[in-house]
Order: C-alpha cells, then structure tokens, then sequence
C-alpha cells in the first residue's frame, strides 16, 4: 500500500514537470528495468568454453586454433591485442626550393624538375631534353667510339650514371647500360686529353689489328702450302730465326730504348716501367 502510495504521488509530481522532462525520467526507468532483467537471466555459455569449428579454424574459449594442412594446429590467442605492423609510407622527393632552381643549359630557364637532372644530373629541361645532344649510348658501343675502358667509367670519380634497360635483340641477355654519351664524350677528353689523341690512337690501333690479321694470314697460308708440298718443302730454310741483340741505345726524347739484331737488320724500340 505504501509503495502504491509512493507511485502515485511520483506520478503527480511528474504531471507537474515539463513534458521533455518526462519522458527523460521514463527512458531512464526503462533502461534501468531492462538492466536488472538481464542480470536475471541465465547464460548457457558463461563459465563453460564455448566451441565453435570452421572449415579450417577451431575457436575454443578465447584461442584459436588453425588447420595448417601439415599435420598440426596452429594455436593463435583471440584476447592478446595485435601488435601493429610497420607501414613504410614511400615519401616522394621533396621538391627544389625556388631560389636553388637549376638553369637549364640551352634556353637558360629555371626548372623545377627533369629527368635528365634527375638521372644523370645534367642541367637540362624536359622540353630541351630531345636534342641530339642528349642521346643515349651503350656501355659497348662507348668503349669502342671513345676507346674507354670499364675503370673509366665505373672507378674514375665521379663515377659515370646510368640506366639499364632490357637488350632489344635478346631478352635472355644481361641487361644494358645507357649512359648520356655527353658525359662520355667528356670522360674520354679527360682521359685523353683531346679528339686529335682519341683519332691517334684509334688509327694506332687499327694499324695493328690489320698487322696482327695480316700476320695471321701469311701464317695460315704458310701452313696450308707446307701440309700440300710437304715432301718438296725445306723445313730447315724456314726455320725461325734467332735475333742477338747488340746493346741498348736509350733515346732521351721519348724515353725509350732501342736494340738491335746482330745478324739481321731487325730492331725493337721498348720501354722499361
């Protein structure tokens, strides 16, 4: 009866409050009935283990376990937080400061970005960068234009910049080296001091591999008429001769030395390291 009494004045003193202040005091008596009817309520599951099975996982309690396919379960623990993994975040080059822009070497204009400056670091825009002037040659055919050897390009500083790209006339192949020929051509002055010395020794060296296939070709030749003539050859007439050298002669203008034969007009000129 008092609890009657209790009600039904609360529920006169609600009729006297505002009406948004009522329907605040009864969704909180409503959520505060549904509270205490939950905790009435019986779980099943709330000290057992509850057991769960996938197609590949088994969910026992808080660990699961998965099928590796190899014989043996793989036992992962569900309320132990995962620790996050490093993300590498690939930050872009930061961009050239206004006042440090580079001037492009042909039409002389400030540039922000190129690929030429990028790659080689040569100081030249993308619209110059079409030129003849900025082609492209491989690591052979540098070698063989500008007589450059592998040191040259790779030990001598700076070491020279490159690009690889795959061989166009095999794929199997290694990859290939391009480098800015501008900057070969610049190598091979420092090498050689000028485009006259490269002609010199270019023309050097053809000398001597026509001499050294001429050679190769009187040898040949000399062979096949011996195996066809054997029996009417003389073998002790082309026996090789044997030079006596007389004494070193040492020329002061090229600093070499100069020797010759005793017994035939034959002389070597050489050079001591």
């Amino acid at each position: 009866m008092a609890v009657k009494m209790s009600e039904q004045s609360t529920s006169v003193e609600n009729e006297d409050l505002p009406k948004y202040l009522r329907d605040r005091i009864e969704k909180n008596r409503q959520k505060a009935l549904a509270l205490k009817k939950s905790k009435l309520v019986h779980h099943p599951y709330a000290k057992g283990e509850v057991v769960s099975i996938d197609q590949t996982t088994i969910k026992i309690g808080g660990t699961k376990f998965k099928d590796t396919g190899g014989g043996f379960l793989l036992e992962e623990n569900l309320e132990a937080p995962e620790e996050p993994q490093a993300v590498t975040v690939a930050q872009p080059e930061a961009g050239i400061i206004e006042p440090d822009r580079p001037e492009c070497r042909n039409c002389e204009k400030p540039f922000a970005t190129s690929w030429l400056f990028d790659t080689f670091n040569c100081r030249c825009c993308d619209e110059c960068k079409e030129s003849d002037t900025y082609k492209l040659i491989t690591k052979t055919d540098a070698k063989i234009k500008y007589l450059l050897q592998d040191c040259d390009l790779e030990k001598r500083e700076p070491p020279l910049k490159f690009i690889t790209r795959k061989n166009p006339h095999n794929v199997r192949w290694g990859d290939m080296k391009l480098y800015l020929e501008l900057q070969i051509e610049k190598r091979a002055l420092e090498v050689w001091g000028s485009h006259e010395k490269i002609e010199e020794e270019r023309e050097s060296r053809e000398e001597k591999r026509v001499l050294s296939k001429t050679k190769k070709y009187h040898k040949q030749l000399k062979e096949l008429r011996m195996s066809m003539r054997s029996s009417l050859y003389d073998r002790t007439r082309g026996a090789a001769h044997s030079h006596e050298f007389g004494p070193e002669e040492y020329n002061q203008e090229d600093d070499t030395y100069t020797r010759k034969c005793n017994t035939c007009a034959y002389e070597e000129t050489f050079e001591k390291m």
